[in-house]
């Protein structure tokens, strides 16, 4: 049986929050907008189709919660929940709180301005922030 794997290049873009039943949470190193990706931990994986039935209901509830926790926290105008995965091929499904004076809207973010990492510091905070804000449903 094959073993979950985070992918390099979400693992270099982005802090650890901690994980659902089913997901990892990570920050996404983008202090432009609140940004947190889901990755269910399960290996080889690059559709939501390709999850059972019961790993398909959890990455909805997990989104979900996520989605509203989010978007109550930060006020958020709009909330843009996308699995792309042309560059990243592992299952990931990223939550970003748009805001109608945020640097790309309308478009999407992709693409449209360079990242803007955090800080160490600010990195640090932020996570405590969303591990406060999901403890309900964080393992770790």
């Amino acid at each position: 049986m094959a073993v979950f794997t985070l992918h390099a290049q979400l693992a270099q873009d982005t802090y650890v929050v901690g994980r659902f039943e089913l997901c990892q949470v990570l920050l996404m190193d983008d202090r432009l907008y609140p940004w947190v990706i889901l990755v269910p931990q399960r290996a080889n994986i690059r559709e939501v189709y390709e999850l059972s039935p019961q790993e398909q209901s959890i990455l909805i509830q997990e989104s979900s919660f996520l989605a509203q926790q989010m978007a109550l926290k930060f006020s958020a105008d709009k909330l843009n929940i996308a699995t792309l995965g042309n560059i990243v091929p592992q299952l990931h499904l990223h939550h970003i709180v748009r805001f109608r004076n945020d640097a790309a809207w309308p478009t999407p973010v992709w693409g449209k301005h360079p990242r803007l990492p955090y800080s160490a510091q600010a990195a640090a905070t932020r996570v405590q922030e969303l591990q406060s804000l999901l403890h309900s449903k964080l393992l770790t």
